[in-house]
Formats: C-alpha cells, sequence, structure tokens
C-alpha cells in the first residue's frame, strides 16, 4: 500500500500545515482548509510542487486513502470541550471514506474521542465498519509555536493504530517525515491520554511555581531567590511562575477533568491547577491597584504600559493569551491601557506602536511576556516614558531593576 498513499490534511493551521508540507516530499498530499482566504495565499506563497494541492474544494479529497485531522480542539465559557470543528471534519471524511482508508487524528482529546466520538460518525456517514472495511489512529500533535529549533521533523512522535497492522503502518508513515523518530504506543486511547498527560504535568508544575510566588509576595521573599537557592540541589524542577495561557497548557487539562468527572472522579490536583494558574492575572490586577492607592493615584486617569500581549514569548499566537484578561480588569478599574507588542501582526483597540519613542508618560509599566527584543531596554528608557518615580511590575523577571517581580 505504501507506494500508493495520497493523504489528506484536513485544516492548515499551526499543526496541519509542516504536515502537509512534510508528507508531499514523499507522497500526493491535498492540505483542505475552509478558510478561502488562507488557501488562496497558501497558493500564492507555494513553491512549484505537484505532489502538494491546497484547496477548500471537498471533492478534491476523493481520492485520498489516509486522512489526517489537524483541526482546533477547544473549550466553550464553561470549559466544556468542543468537538464541533472535529465532528464537521470527521463527517466530511466519512463522505468519501472507502475500503482500507486510514484515518489518523492529531487534534488534542481525550481518551476515547476517536473510538468512541469520532468512529461512530465515520461508521453512519460511509456505511462502512470499523476495523473491517476503514481503521483509524492517533499520533497526537507536539507543535512549539515560536520554537525554531523543535520543529515537526525534530520531536518525537507518538503514533497508535486501531489493530496492530494498522498501528504499524501509520508508526512507518510518520517514521518517513520525523527524523527524531517515533514511539508507537500500545493502544488509541493511550496515545490519546499522552497528549494530554504531558501537558497537564507543566500545568501543575507552573500553578506551584504560581501558588509559591504569591505565598511569598505576602512574605515579603523574593520568588526568584528561592527558586535560585532550591535548584541547587541535583533533582529540582525549575519552572517559573507566570501566565498561563495557550491552546495546550491552558487547556488541555479541561479535557481530562472532563472525561475523568464523567467517569466518576473526580481529579482534585488538576482541577485547583487550572484555579491557581487563572487567578494569576487577577493577582497582578490587584498588585497594580494597591501599588496606584498606596501613590495616592487616582485608578480612572492613571495610564498603565503593558509590554507583550501574544501568550509566550517570541511568538505571535495569540490564542487564550491571559494578557488579555489583565488588560480587561485593569480597563474595569477605570485605567487606561497601553499593549505594546512587536511579534503580533493583529489589530487591538489596545496596541501602540513602539512607545520609547513616543512623548506618553505611564504610571505603571507590566512586563507581561519576555519577548527578546525587550532585552534591549535600560532603566533610563523606562525612567524615561514614566510620569514620575517607574514602576516596573516583571511578571517574567526579566530586568534587574524591576519595581516589583512575580
Amino acid at each position: 500500500m505504501e507506494q500508493n498513499y495520497k493523504i489528506a490534511i484536513i485544516g492548515l493551521g499551526y499543526v496541519g500545515l509542516p504536515l502537509a508540507f512534510s508528507f508531499s516530499e514523499y507522497y500526493e498530499t491535498v492540505g483542505f482548509d475552509i478558510d478561502i482566504d488562507k488557501i488562496k495565499n497558501l497558493n500564492s506563497k507555494k513553491n512549484v510542487n505537484s505532489s502538494l494541492l491546497f484547496t477548500n474544494d471537498t471533492q478534491d479529497l476523493c481520492k485520498a486513502n489516509i486522512y489526517i485531522v489537524a483541526v482546533p480542539t477547544p473549550v466553550n465559557s464553561n470549559n466544556i470541550p468542543d468537538l464541533s470543528f472535529l465532528e464537521s471534519a470527521t463527517k466530511l471524511i466519512g463522505n468519501f471514506l472507502k475500503n482500507e482508508d486510514i484515518v489518523i487524528y492529531e487534534s488534542t482529546v481525550y481518551p476515547g474521542v476517536t473510538e468512541d466520538f469520532c468512529v461512530p460518525i465515520l461508521e453512519n456517514q460511509s456505511n462502512l465498519k470499523y476495523n473491517i472495511d476503514f481503521y483509524c489512529g492517533y499520533s497526537p500533535e507536539r507543535i512549539n509555536p515560536g520554537d525554531k529549533n523543535k520543529s515537526l521533523k525534530n520531536i518525537i512522535k507518538v503514533t497508535s493504530g486501531s489493530t496492530n497492522r494498522v498501528a504499524k503502518i501509520i508508526d512507518n508513515l510518520y517514521n518517513k517525515i520525523i527524523v527524531a523518530g517515533t514511539y508507537q504506543a500500545s493502544s488509541i486511547k493511550v496515545a490519546e491520554a499522552s497528549k494530554v498527560v504531558e501537558n497537564i504535568q507543566r500545568d501543575i508544575n507552573i500553578a506551584l511555581m504560581n501558588e509559591l510566588a504569591m505565598m511569598f509576595d505576602k512574605l515579603d521573599i523574593p520568588i526568584s531567590d528561592v527558586i535560585e537557592a532550591a535548584k541547587t540541589k541535583w533533582n529540582f524542577i525549575d519552572f517559573k511562575p507566570g501566565l498561563v495561557g495557550g491552546h495546550c497548557i491552558g487547556i488541555d487539562p479541561y479535557y481530562l477533568i472532563y472525561k475523568s468527572k464523567e467517569s466518576g472522579y473526580m481529579p482534585d490536583l488538576i482541577n485547583t491547577a487550572r484555579k491557581i494558574n487563572n487567578y494569576v492575572p487577577q493577582f497582578i490586577i490587584t498588585k497594580a491597584r494597591n501599588i496606584l492607592l498606596e501613590n495616592n493615584q487616582s485608578l480612572n486617569k492613571c495610564n498603565i504600559l503593558i509590554l507583550g500581549y501574544s501568550f509566550k514569548e517570541n511568538c505571535e499566537d495569540i490564542r487564550n493569551t491571559k494578557v488579555e484578561d489583565i488588560v480587561v480588569g485593569l480597563e474595569d478599574l477605570g485605567c487606561n491601557v497601553d499593549i505594546y507588542d512587536p511579534v503580533i501582526k493583529i489589530i487591538h483597540n489596545n496596541l501602540v506602536d513602539n512607545p520609547f519613542y513616543g512623548l506618553k508618560k505611564y504610571d505603571i509599566i507590566i512586563a507581561a511576556v519576555a519577548h527578546k527584543e525587550f532585552n534591549n531596554y535600560t532603566i533610563n528608557d523606562f525612567n524615561e516614558i514614566s510620569k514620575e518615580n517607574l514602576v516596573l511590575l516583571d511578571i517574567k523577571g526579566i530586568y534587574n531593576f524591576s519595581t516589583w517581580t512575580l
């Protein structure tokens, strides 16, 4: 079958697009997305490659025999998994599914989604039987936005399949494009679970540091100094406090929380970690408010500058950024809030051009994201844009002259 692979990638975001380019080096590949403008843009920039087609025409999917799904899996306003994108993609594939076709999911889900949610849809749409006529697999994405050293090809890929034979086919398929190699999980559910656990572990560790930071703030002990001392022990894990947003750490835990609660077990530690990390923006807002009040400044007349808006450093991704929570909270207090972020390429009412070249003065400056560009600014630069004495709240510990550091 290998010589006849025809691959269709459903969803051309930060996961699907690198897959499309990589697989097209070896196989005839179709990259499908419903965003017409995205398809036009990709086709206008695409180098000549007869093996790769970008399209929004569903009929271009009919010749594929391997489908890879890389669509968003967000949560709703109540932090309940939203599988609507996954459902739509699966229904679409079901219309074209044929005997011996393989459907591989890369979207982050809770254990069981592939076989308990997606497979029935595929069967219903295609009138084919799972593991008799068609097969499935799961290979969780591990793309790290903004990290140029950890590309798709340089990260070990977990794979899985619905039968031993298909699991091996899928593992060999990914081995074609993954230089770092693959790891074949024992089942689809194990592969699904491994993805959410990777990010939950980080979420919990960061929550611990955030709780310690808030605790030591009350005790007037610098958490950064505590971490420096503690990490001299060989087995200390060097996590830092900070804002936890994005599409992985800030979202994935809710998928496992949902499934666990559905099964009758309340995952208290995971749930508490989410609450702690979600509280950090309010902690920053309260800190800024208290400083203003201590300086006898009116909240509704103060100017606040926030450095950075994306959910992580050196990355233009703003999905689920917790900086927005800080902006909204400060505006609710009546503050005038400006945002400066040289990395992102979006339109936001609060975004301003480089304030270090302007005339506006600020009561408080909040360093929220550690973009490398921000390392160039000195205390003199900050003094120049401060109204009176510099008040610099440093969430990321970028500067050694900060007024306060998380």
